[in-house]
């Protein structure tokens, strides 16, 4: 968990509603119904990126999903290992080795206009019953990520994001055990900016009280398990499948 996401908004809207007046990509990325590790995606981060400027504005940016360890020395190697490094664990975020230095410094946004999850419980849905999971609002889910900018031995500058998971809440739970953080409007400015590197004030402003309940979880088809279909269609609700049982 996280896999797969859905970015289907627009980049203006996404400038839009995330308040985003410092830089932004020249072209746009083309909307994805299902984004893959590797894949460039969007993120949301401080403009001023020394942390000079408490009052930064908010960039928008282009990276590729899954992030590299910051040790690594060999492109091919990178590359391999951002499939890897696609989810950090909010719970261990600020130890691990591959993770520790962007939590404490380079934190983002994550847009996505929904995610994927594949069900897990058994004698609740059939096995792997994949499921479309939305903001119940239609807006973006404004998941909270980190992100880092690697250097390859021939000079090429390649940044990456990772997204943070927590533990299932509330009906969540039944489907996966783990799903994205949520980052509520009013924290942005606080976990974007790259002056705040306390760590136990980075893990408070993860915690929120029922975050499962921004969203709403819809059953869909199998078309989703394959990276080589992308389209609308995919996050169409579908009929429940028998659950399997042990019996």
């Amino acid at each position: 968990m996280c896999g797969r996401y859905a970015q289907t908004a627009d980049m203006r809207e996404l400038m839009e509603q995330f308040e985003v007046t410092g830089t932004s990509p020249q072209s746009s990325l083309p909307l994805n119904w299902n984004i893959a590790p590797t894949n460039p995606i969007y993120i949301v981060r401080a403009n001023d990126r020394s942390g000079k400027d408490v009052n930064s504005e908010k960039a928008l940016a282009t990276v590729s999903w899954g992030l590299i360890g910051p040790w690594l020395t060999d492109l091919q190697e990178a590359r391999a290992s951002q499939s890897r490094a696609i989810n950090a664990r909010s719970e261990s975020i600020h130890e691990k080795p591959t993770f520790r230095n962007a939590f404490r410094s380079t934190r983002c946004l994550i847009p996505a206009s929904g995610y994927y999850e594949w069900a897990t419980a058994l004698g609740q849905y059939r096995p792997k019953q994949p499921f479309y999971i939305s903001a119940r609002d239609g807006m973006a889910l404004p998941i909270a990520g980190i992100w880092s900018s690697w250097t390859a031995p021939n000079g090429e500058v390649i940044e990456t994001a990772s997204i943070i998971t927590q533990e299932a809440q509330g009906e969540l739970e039944s489907i996966h055990s783990r799903m994205p953080v949520f980052m509520p409007p009013d924290r942005w400015d606080l976990w974007l900016n790259p002056r705040n590197t306390d760590v136990n004030e980075l893990k408070s402003l993860m915690v929120v009280e029922h975050p499962e309940s921004i969203v709403i979880a819809r059953p869909v088809s199998d078309a989703v398990n394959s990276v080589a279909n992308n389209g609308k269609e995919l996050t169409v609700e579908t009929p429940l499948g028998e659950p399997e049982t042990l019996f």
